[in-house]
């Protein structure tokens, strides 16, 4: 960190604040003074973050801008508490999505990656990555984020190639990764597995055909939706205990189409009350058919290739496309008089690519997979025992439903842009597994496998590469395990699952990190999922540009409860500018009035009930806000500085200030106050709001910045309740005199003689300026003469308030207005009462409904009688 001079608090402030003036000058300074650089020397207790890496095609969408916003809050605070903080960035080399956009490219020049082959089309990938890659990564510095940029990681880059390779020998060597086929979810597309990650589930209008196998007292009726999957069939399936079946169990029927015949077979899987009671089991190309297969021995022939076309038949429908074969299966089967019934259109769930769009193809194929049943057994031991935590705690059963249930994971994918496996095959059957520092054996005959690593394979590494590791480092000793994973919860199998299975077993049972905050997804204002189709996704760019990073962040952590999703609008983020404004006029005003950090607070006997009322209310916000971080609910933490700043700080102390800074005995001490408060307040607020409040703080105190300052404390001192009383009582009384006056029709900036009585009494002596300035009371003259009064029970005791309005209102405007609502509260009641008063309305009515008349009726009720009192009250005009 670089030394920098101190400043010299400033008297004024602009008139108001602009962001896209500060912004970007202000976090090239945090940089270059190396705020955001960590230390593995230091003696500093570690607090640790790595960013879940965006992908490296990826611009910041608002779900970025979201769990960002939640990271940082947590980093620049454990900064500000003393830790060594380490937010560590990077980016994933995003396989599939990184192909789809270079082969974009290839497709406009006029060739392909098969074409280009593989060598040239990687070299290619880096020239694309040099230009267009990791945009967002300027974009998270626009957003704030304080990241250690010095120990940016990429997932390809060399020491995580290195990471990939060690682990991947060591899991090979253990027996823990092994090929074998299996049934895998396969993009014809992109011709190569997907992750369950990459696979969405959507409801679409198909066709569910029922058709017949066999003849006469052997045929069987099976019903699919994939009518051109019956060329891959190799049995059908019945109940064990369906009566209907027993007789063709072991026996033979036909198939139509193929000239094949297939066996009948009894499994208990299938449900003699769905359907016919009978399924066609097609164990290359349907999951649960898969495992009947695997139970009865069947064969398994896989009727497609890699592009979904119909392959390896026999038979006419060979190289049609899957939903052209689809048809003519269907129609040819009709020509036979095999066709039952035919629903259309039919609902049902078909998994779809992710990037490519299209309908994947479950299909049987020979592929890499990691044995996981060891490595979950250790992730969900790590939080059964402790050494994990999951917030929010009702999450935690989800994570055990995942992880205790965990199927073996492929991890190869048919992709030549990331980790290629290192796996090498001889010309007699040999097969070998290299580490990093291993070379290739020689002699002729010897490939290395054609297929690349899942993507979240590398990502899984995360935790502990990004630190060095296989290296024994002073960032892997230091910042190892790291603090909290702040993620979503839509990826709390797919990615948190990984790194728990892989830290573990890479770093000798220590688990990657202590606590899993699972955050929401981001929803538009009335929960909608945020989607271009609909039309409802927002552009962070552009809110940060029209109202500020500031306003931006206050928005996303207001939202921000545990788990649940987090609507958002742009009216809120306009609501989250004006609460900035707020401050910085509440700030500008204090600085132009003497407002000081310099002086201490006096102690707290000498001092006001209003000071000794916002100290405590101060040290309260304090605790709060701690007890709800160290918990991770940002949204609370939030509301309770929105509402201190702006109800208790703003709306009431500020205005009780100005009455006291008019006081020479008080100002002083008042100035040292109002000091102290902005300069915790802004301290609190610096993680949510960092620019905003480091322009405030800065110029209030002189100092460096707020990056670097401490984070605040609660004084100690022991609260005054007789303040707080008195405090709640003024602001009840004030209150009170101000809807009198309105009811009085007296203008909020007009002032009217009063007499105040019982304040003595009621303890409130020392408060009656104060009181008397905040709602435009003057003191009776000579001449007073009360034409309205009203008396107030306060907890401290009771108190009269008799004004004088002669001359301060417009008598027949008043009239006249009342008038006109007298008119339309008698409306009102008139259509109540004939709704009550009819049988046919409240012996039909919902309950519910006839009470909200009542309602209605007892308020325009007691509204004419307000306004009748006061018609009668007012002098003749």
């Amino acid at each position: 960190m670089t030394e920098t001079l101190p400043q010299q608090a400033r008297t004024e402030l602009p008139a108001q604040f602009a962001p896209a003036e500060v912004e970007g000058e202000l976090y090239q300074r945090w940089v270059e003074r190396g705020y955001f650089t960590a230390d593995a020397g230091s003696d500093k207790p570690p607090f640790t973050i790595v960013i879940p890496p965006p992908n490296v095609t990826g611009s910041l969408h608002i779900g970025h801008a979201f769990e960002h916003t939640l990271i940082d809050l947590i980093i620049r605070r454990k900064r500000m508490q003393g830790f060594e903080t380490l937010w560590l960035p990077g980016m994933d080399h995003a396989s599939i999505a990184v192909h789809a956009l270079v082969e974009k490219q290839l497709a406009a020049e006029g060739t392909s990656r098969r074409e280009l082959g593989r060598e040239a089309f990687i070299e290619r990938t880096w020239e694309w990555k040099a230009e267009y890659g990791g945009k967002i990564l300027a974009q998270m510095r626009r957003l704030g984020e304080s990241v250690d940029w010095t120990r940016e990681r990429f997932t390809m880059d060399e020491k995580s190639n290195r990471a990939v390779l060690t682990i991947f020998k060591k899991l090979y060597d253990e027996g823990l990764i092994y090929r074998a086929e299996r049934l895998v979810n396969w993009s014809p597309t992109l011709r190569s597995v997907l992750s369950d990650a990459e696979v969405d589930h959507e409801e679409v209008e198909g066709e569910l055909v029922s058709m017949r196998y066999g003849d006469g007292d052997a045929a069987i009726v099976v019903a699919t939706t994939r009518v051109e999957t019956m060329l891959g069939d190799t049995a059908v399936a019945v109940h064990p205990d369906d009566e209907r079946y027993k007789h063709l169990v072991g026996t033979l029927i036909e198939l139509p189409l193929t000239g094949r015949k297939i066996p009948v077979v009894a499994d208990a899987h299938v449900d003699p009350e769905f359907g016919t009671g009978a399924v066609k089991v097609t164990p290359a190309h349907d999951p649960n058919d898969f495992e009947i297969g695997k139970r009865h021995e069947l064969p398994m022939p896989t009727i497609m290739d890699e592009q979904g076309r119909i392959a390896h038949t026999g038979t006419e429908f060979d190289g049609m496309d899957r939903f052209e074969a689809r048809v003519a299966v269907r129609e040819a089967l009709r020509a036979q008089g095999r066709i039952v019934a035919e629903k259309r259109p039919y609902l049902h769930s078909v998994g779809h690519s992710s990037r490519s769009k299209e309908p994947i193809e479950p299909r049987l194929s020979l592929q890499w997979f990691v044995k996981v049943a060891p490595l979950a057994k250790a992730a969900g031991d790590a939080v059964r025992e402790g050494k994990v935590a999951v917030n929010p705690p009702e999450m935690t059963k989800r994570y055990f439903d995942w992880v205790d249930n965990l199927h073996d994971w492929c991890i190869s994918r048919q992709l030549w842009w990331g980790h290629r496996i290192p796996v090498w095959y001889g010309p007699n059957g040999e097969q070998i597994c290299l580490g990093p520092d291993e070379q290739p054996p020689a002699g002729e005959g010897w490939r290395q496998d054609e297929d690349v690593l899942d993507t979240w394979f590398s990502s899984g590494l995360w935790p502990f590469s990004t630190l060095g590791w296989p290296e024994k480092t002073d960032d892997l000793a230091k910042f190892y395990p790291t603090s909290v994973l702040v993620t979503g919860y839509d990826i709390l199998f797919f990615w948190v699952v990984r790194m728990m299975m892989f830290g573990i077993y890479a770093m000798d049972g220590v688990p990657p990190f202590h606590t899993i905050a699972l955050h929401g997804m981001v929803r538009d204002q009335y929960g909608k999922k945020m989607s271009k189709t609909v039309g409802n996704v927002v552009d962070p760019l552009d809110w940060m540009d029209r109202f500020g990073t500031d306003a931006l962040r206050f928005t996303m952590a207001r939202g921000a409860n545990p788990g649940t999703d987090v609507p958002i609008s742009e009216e809120w983020v306009a609501g989250s500018r004006n609460f900035g404004t707020k401050l910085w006029n509440a700030t500008r005003f204090a600085m132009m009035n003497g407002a000081t950090v310099a002086v201490p607070v006096p102690a707290r006997d000498s001092l006001t009930d209003a000071d000794r009322w916002i100290l405590d209310g101060l040290d309260a916000l304090v605790s709060e806000v701690d007890g709800l971080l160290d918990d991770y609910q940002f949204a609370k933490s939030t509301e309770a500085l929105y509402h201190f700043v702006w109800d208790e700080f703003c709306d009431w102390y500020l205005e009780l200030a100005k009455v006291q800074l008019n006081d020479e005995h008080r100002a002083g001490a008042t100035r040292a106050v109002l000091g102290h408060v902005l300069d915790v307040v802004l301290r609190l607020l610096h993680p949510v709001s960092p620019y905003l409040t480091e322009t405030l703080w800065t110029a209030l105190t002189g100092e460096e910045s707020l990056v670097i300052a401490a984070w605040p404390t609660v004084s100690g001192a022991s609260a005054d309740p007789v303040a707080a009383d008195r405090i709640a009582a003024v602001q009840q009384l004030v209150t009170e005199i101000r809807r009198f006056r309105s009811d009085q029709g007296i203008k909020p900036g007009q002032r009217v003689a009063t007499r105040l009585s019982g304040l003595d009494a009621a303890g409130l002596t020392a408060l009656t300026a104060s009181v008397r300035a905040l709602v435009k009371l003057d003191e009776p003259g000579a001449e007073f003469a009360a034409t309205a009064d009203f008396e107030l029970n306060l907890p401290t005791g009771a108190v009269t308030i008799e004004l004088d309005t002669s001359g301060t209102i417009d008598v027949a405007a008043e009239r006249k207005r009342l008038t006109k609502d007298l008119a339309v509260n008698e409306k009102e009641l008139a259509g109540c009462v004939a709704k009550l008063g009819n049988p046919a309305f409240t012996d039909k009515a919902p309950a519910a409904v006839v009470e909200k008349i009542t309602e209605r009726k007892a308020a325009a009720e007691a509204e004419i009688e307000r306004i009748t009192a006061r018609l009668a009250s007012l002098p003749e005009a």
